[in-house]
């Protein structure tokens, strides 16, 4: 893999992560609070079933800096490339598996999300598709240390890259049919 594919594959994939929060009413958190239209739960339940969600999204990035990051990979090689994609292609499958399981839980509901919940599962996004970046910049060469500053401008890239599902979802005036 090339440093240019890396870079253009984050950017794609901010954009979509980015904008996914404000576009989808669906719920990507398993969040320890009842959200507006979810059913009633125990609140032990809400929260062991958040501390285990949280806990696979930290698995899954553990997992995708180890696999990815510290794999070998050489583009040369016709086996190792594969081996890469599909890699690559079963952890972006795990990551909808889990983000998908908040959305399941609620089936058949109408759930909706506060501006709090969004900017969560803005900042859940942000994080996994870092660990993505990380992951990939280990596996092209060295790892280089950040500090605050980088993460500031990076956040603050990831908002600019949210701002049309932000307009869609908060600016735009919707018009109501005729009665």
């Amino acid at each position: 893999m090339s440093q240019t594919f890396a870079v253009w594959l984050l950017i794609g994939l901010s954009l979509v992560t980015a904008n996914m929060p404000f576009l989808v009413e669906r719920p990507f958190l398993a969040l320890p609070w009842r959200q507006k239209g979810e059913a009633e739960r125990p609140a032990w339940l809400s929260w062991v079933s958040a501390v285990v969600f949280f806990g696979l999204l930290v698995g899954l990035g553990y997992a995708t800096l180890t696999l990815i990051g510290q794999g070998l990979f050489a583009a040369a090689d016709t086996a190792s490339v594969l081996r890469f994609l599909l890699i690559l292609f079963a952890l972006v499958a795990v990551a909808a598996l889990v983000l998908a399981y908040p959305g399941w839980r609620n089936r058949g509901r109408v759930v909706q999300k506060s501006f709090f919940e969004r900017l969560l599962e803005l900042l859940v996004f942000y994080g996994l598709v870092g660990v993505l970046g990380f992951a990939l910049e280990a596996n092209l060469g060295n790892r280089f240390p950040q500090g605050w500053e980088f993460y500031a401008i990076t956040f603050s890239l990831f908002l600019v890259l949210g701002y049309p599902g932000f307009v869609w979802r908060y600016l735009m005036k919707r018009r109501k049919g005729r009665a």
